[in-house]
């Protein structure tokens, strides 16, 4: 069974800086595409972030909205995804939710997390 668990959100100020973390389990973490993803109130949940995985190869790929500011990464030996993100606006507040997709495409994620909500003020 597969376990997502996000921690790391919390209130920031505009400009500053949080580093989300996504703990899994019940999976090949070296097998898997695993993304970010975020919900602002009233909107629709949208793609923030994700690595994808062919052979050897690493892709990331990042939201128009977050590219040079966020940071995913992970530690396989933790099967542990990480988010970085600087310069924080206050458009970036959302719940922010993990997730990951078995077929390492990083287009069909299954399993989701619960989510941390992040709130960034002006």
């Amino acid at each position: 069974q597969v376990q997502l668990v996000e921690s790391g959100g919390g209130l920031v100020q505009a400009g500053g800086s949080l580093r989300l973390s996504c703990a899994a389990s019940g999976l090949t973490f070296n097998s898997v595409a695993m993304g970010w993803f975020r919900q602002a109130p009233g909107k629709e949940r949208e793609f923030v972030a994700r690595f994808t995985r062919t052979g050897s190869i690493i892709y990331y790929k990042y939201a128009d909205s977050v590219k040079g500011r966020f940071t995913i990464s992970r530690d396989n030996a933790k099967n542990t995804m990480y988010l970085q993100m600087n310069s924080l606006k206050p458009e970036d507040t959302a719940v922010y939710y993990c997730a990951a997709d078995p077929t390492g495409r990083g287009m069909e994620y299954t399993d989701w997390g619960q989510g941390t909500q992040v709130t960034v003020s002006s």
